[in-house]
């Protein structure tokens, strides 16, 4: 579900149950959930969501902050540490770094990072294609301070080249949840059993981007 909030189109993912109250929950990636009883209707989870708007854009606000702020200097030098597909490896067994200035090392890193993900996306989304009988339009690799990936309403995926610095297993789980967004664009109870039948531990793909996710930066 989609709920408007100032200037800000959210996500909401709603969980309906046997239950007497409705409950709402944000984790620390700022994701949104609303358990509800059943047969609660969209309007009054929309109003449940906008009680709280305040405390919502705030947290959102900082999490945008926090992710686009480095959380250390790196040392783009032979033996500087980075992550690639889950493992660390010293700067020069990822690019040639003979000869280059710190400037010109950080512009090649960052291209082997939106080449990796280019590829291992590129290879990884084929057989999700195909148990999940979709298609996207295109598939781009950007760059990003918020989200790891995104589904247009024209059909167009987009994949943060951070993800080239996570285990192959993670990038698998931002690749169904996108594909799964061709066939839900919102994160209802539908959406989420549809990831859930292709990756059943995919909470556990969440939390690690939400606990790993701010050392997965150049």
């Amino acid at each position: 579900m989609k709920v408007q909030l100032d200037n800000y189109t959210i996500d909401v993912n709603v969980l309906y149950g046997v239950r007497k109250k409705l409950y709402l929950q944000m984790d620390s990636m700022g994701h949104i959930t609303v358990k509800a009883p059943n047969d609660t209707s969209d309007e009054v989870i929309r109003q449940a969501v906008k009680q709280h708007e305040k405390e919502i854009l705030s947290r959102l606000q900082a999490i945008a902050k926090a992710q686009a702020v480095a959380p250390k200097t790196r040392e783009y030098e032979d033996e500087g540490r980075f992550l690639h597909l889950g493992k660390y490896y010293s700067l020069h067994e990822l690019i040639e770094t003979e000869g280059l200035t710190e400037e010109e090392l950080r512009l090649n890193l960052r291209k082997f990072y939106f080449t990796s993900c280019k590829k291992v996306v590129t290879e990884r989304i084929k057989p999700y294609q195909e148990r999940l009988k979709v298609k996207p339009k295109s598939i781009d690799i950007v760059e990003s301070a918020t989200k790891w990936g995104s589904c247009s309403s024209s059909k167009k995926l987009t994949f943060n080249y951070r993800l080239a610095m996570a285990p192959v297993e993670v990038i698998d789980y931002v690749i169904i949840h996108e594909l799964c967004h061709l066939t839900h664009m919102n994160h209802d109870r539908s959406f989420w059993r549809l990831v859930g039948s292709i990756m059943p531990d995919y909470k556990d793909k969440e939390a690690y981007l939400a606990r790993y996710g701010q050392a997965m930066t150049l």
